[in-house]
C-alpha cells in the first residue's frame, strides 16, 4: 500500500497486518482512481475521513494539496497505524484523530464537539466495513450532522452489489463507478431553493 500521487508519491504506508483483518484498507488502484475524479477539488481541502483505518484516503488527500484531515475510527490500532503514517509522511501536517464508535448515532455530535465552532469539510470520506448495512446510516449521519460545506463532496465506498439511495433530504448522489468488487459513490448537497 502507498501513496499514489502528490508530494508523497510512492510514499509505503503501514497496513494492519494478519492480526487485524478486519481493517480493509482500500487499493491504490481504487484510490488512485477517486483522486483523479477530485483532483481540482483537493487544494485547500479541509478533509474528514470516517472509518479511517489506516488512513489511506486522508494521507492521500494530504498529499495531493489538501489543507487539514480529521481521522475516525473506533479500532485503537487503525489510529496508531494513522500515527505512525502521519509521523513518516507528514510530520507538520494539520491533523487530528478520534476514537469514536461511528455506528452510534451520538458518534458525529460527539466530533463536532471537540472540532472548532463551525467546523465544515470540502471532502467526507466514508468508508464502513463491507456489507454491514452502515454506508445509508452514515450518509443520513453525515447529512444531519451540517458537517459539509455547501458545494462539499462526501464519497461512499462499499462493496460493488450495495444499493444507496439516489437522493436523501439535502444530498443527492451525482455519480457512481465500479472497480472490481469496489462501488464507489459521489453525493452533493443539493443547491438551496
Amino acid at each position: 500500500m502507498r501513496i499514489t500521487g502528490g508530494t508523497a508519491k510512492g510514499h509505503t504506508l503501514k497496513g494492519p497486518g494478519k492480526k487485524h483483518h478486519d481493517l480493509r484498507p482500500t487499493t491504490d488502484r481504487v484510490r488512485e482512481a477517486v483522486f483523479n475524479i477530485l483532483a481540482e477539488r483537493l487544494a485547500g481541502a479541509k478533509v474528514l475521513d470516517l472509518f479511517a483505518g489506516t488512513g489511506s484516503y486522508g494521507l492521500e488527500a494530504l498529499s495531493r494539496g489538501a489543507e487539514s484531515v480529521v481521522f475516525v475510527d473506533r479500532d485503537r490500532t487503525a489510529l496508531e497505524i494513522i500515527a505512525h503514517n502521519l509521523r513518516r509522511c507528514f510530520p507538520d501536517a494539520r491533523a487530528r484523530a478520534f476514537q469514536l464508535d461511528l455506528k452510534k448515532s451520538s458518534s458525529l455530535a460527539r466530533l463536532q464537539a471537540h472540532l472548532p465552532a463551525n467546523s465544515c469539510f470540502d471532502l467526507v470520506f466514508l468508508d464502513p466495513p463491507y456489507e454491514k448495512n452502515l454506508a445509508k446510516r452514515l450518509l443520513e449521519m453525515v447529512e444531519d450532522s451540517e458537517l459539509i460545506t455547501g458545494d462539499g463532496i462526501v464519497l461512499v465506498e462499499e462493496k460493488k452489489n450495495q444499493l444507496l439511495p439516489e437522493k436523501l433530504k439535502r444530498l443527492k448522489l451525482r455519480d457512481s463507478r465500479r472497480y472490481g468488487e469496489t462501488g464507489i459513490w459521489l453525493y452533493a448537497p443539493l443547491p438551496d431553493d
